[in-house]
């Protein structure tokens, strides 16, 4: 994004009568590792207010991939260990935010980003929707009957995990696309991957 810090003090070449003579443009100062900008076009909708329903879905689905991990860990942990529900939900619950939060930390620090800064922005671009995601996920369960109480063994287990996660991508899905829009969330993520 270091482009964006340049754009006012060369806002000058806005027009193309002002590029004339100036084919490389290596040869100004603070120009150089710009060079063409063409390979941003497919990234249009990542700025506030333009977001469309594939990009939403996708974030959704890194998120939900990240809490489904975590959520089927917490309920097979808890449900062969004898927990009670509580104990077992809310197992699912934290591995679900760790799992969430790590594969987007590890996004992250691929782009080279130090730990610190990478922690931040993995708890700003995914806190609200990994709470979303749980909220509805163990709520469909909750109120699924016998759900609760279903073994691993249970078709019952399986059916309503499923049926669950897939309620809640449904739902996050549009709130992911309202922050994105926004500029929070996933468009945060986004500014790394370059």
């Amino acid at each position: 994004m270091q482009h964006d810090t340049h754009q006012g003090q060369y806002s000058h070449h806005a027009d193309q009568a002002t590029h004339s003579g100036h084919a490389d443009h290596a040869d100004h100062a603070g120009h150089s590792g710009h060079g063409d900008h063409a390979g941003h076009a497919g990234h249009a909708g990542h700025h506030p207010g333009k977001v469309d329903w594939a990009m939403a879905a996708r974030a959704t689905l890194h998120c939900l991939t990240g809490c489904a991990i975590g959520e089927i860990l917490g309920m097979v942990i808890g449900t062969a260990l004898g927990w009670g529900n509580m104990a077992t939900m809310v197992l699912a619950i934290v591995l679900a935010f760790f799992f969430g939060y790590t594969l987007t930390l590890r996004s992250i620090l691929k782009a080279g980003v130090d730990f610190r800064t990478a922690l931040r922005v993995a708890f700003a671009a995914d806190t609200l929707s990994i709470a979303v995601m749980e909220l509805i996920d163990n709520g469909v369960i909750a109120l699924w009957p016998g759900a609760m109480d279903a073994t691993l063994s249970d078709a019952l287990f399986w059916g309503a995990l499923v049926l669950s996660l897939a309620v809640a991508f449904v739902v996050t899905t549009p709130v992911n696309k309202w922050v994105i829009g926004r500029g929070k969330g996933h468009a945060v993520v986004h500014q790394y991957h370059h």
